[in-house]
């Protein structure tokens, strides 16, 4: 298997020297290209409503970047290859919400186009498998890509929500979905799908797919069924639901002022005693002997 470095990519204006441009016969008839930005950092991103421009809120209540500042788009790019599978997976989480994806599962397909819809991400997906067999190998290793260009996206994470949380209802479906993009995997799927199948699409996958793109990205992330009968609302409502909670966490916090969201742990050297500060270095990489709130010099 071998995953390759991020290269920054667009898919219909990118030069030879770095990528090679997606064949059009990869997109799927009626569906656009994913235009990605060109260059390493793409162009910036500006609030077009006045209404959104005088509250400072993006479409998802999420505070967004003023209209006279730049926003670098963020890219991840992932190029996964087994013995079963040959993955390509390209996602921009500053777009417009459209999708190309071909994974070889038409119902996978459909979720993923409710992931970039929802999310207004731009994401490309491009895979070949042994589904012949069964969807299993394609399922888990397009989430396994789609989480490591989500990681790769993330970059260091500054100023982002870094929390997500949103329920989605579908006719008699919903789904509640929370998020933490915390560097720490696991999953809590609390899905109960009624039926083994959705047409061809084997509904234990759904835990499966998630699962698998937590293990990469390295996100926390539980998911509860309300309500619901029907699979395919279930699992629906659970795609949009993450899409929306997904968008919230990685959309940017203004008065974070492009700090990271975490809350680290210190060592106080004078009261030889533990003390939390936001302004200290994170306590995974070491501990360091600082002064506590109580003793630091004004």
């Amino acid at each position: 298997m071998t995953t390759a470095p991020f290269v920054s990519p667009s898919l219909s204006r990118l030069s030879s020297a770095r990528a090679s441009p997606v064949p059009k016969s990869s997109a799927r008839s009626g569906t656009a290209g994913v235009a990605f930005p060109a260059r390493p950092y793409g162009p910036s991103l500006r609030l077009s409503s006045p209404v959104m421009a005088a509250t400072g809120l993006g479409g998802n209540g999420s505070p967004v970047a003023p209209e006279n500042s730049a926003v670098s788009s963020r890219l991840g790019e992932v190029k996964r290859v087994t013995k079963e599978t040959d993955v390509h997976v390209k996602i921009n989480l500053d777009g417009t919400g459209v999708s190309n994806s071909s994974s070889g599962i038409p119902f996978l397909d459909h979720m993923l186009d409710q992931l970039a819809s929802h999310g207004l991400f731009d994401i490309y997906v491009k895979a070949t498998g042994d589904t012949h067999i069964y969807d299993h190998h394609s399922n888990e290793d397009i989430a396994l890509a789609i989480g490591t260009a989500l990681l790769q996206a993330l970059g260091d994470r500054k100023g982002i929500n870094r929390f997500g949380h949103f329920t989605a209802p579908l006719d008699e479906a919903a789904v509640e979905v929370i998020l933490d993009l915390s560097g720490r995997p696991h999953l809590s799927c609390g899905l109960s799908i009624p039926t083994e199948r959705v047409g061809a699409y084997d509904t234990q996958l759904v835990e499966h797919f998630f699962q698998s793109l937590v293990n990469t990205s390295g996100m926390t992330l539980h998911i509860r069924q309300l309500a619901g009968n029907n699979s395919h609302h279930i699992i629906e409502a659970t795609f949009k639901a993450f899409a929306r909670a997904l968008r919230q966490a990685t959309e940017y916090d203004l008065r974070r002022r492009g700090t990271i969201p975490r809350f680290v742990f210190t060592y106080c050297k004078y009261c030889s005693g533990s003390a939390w500060s936001p302004f200290r270095r994170c306590f995974r990489n070491s501990f360091r002997a600082e002064s506590c709130v109580k003793h630091r010099k004004t």
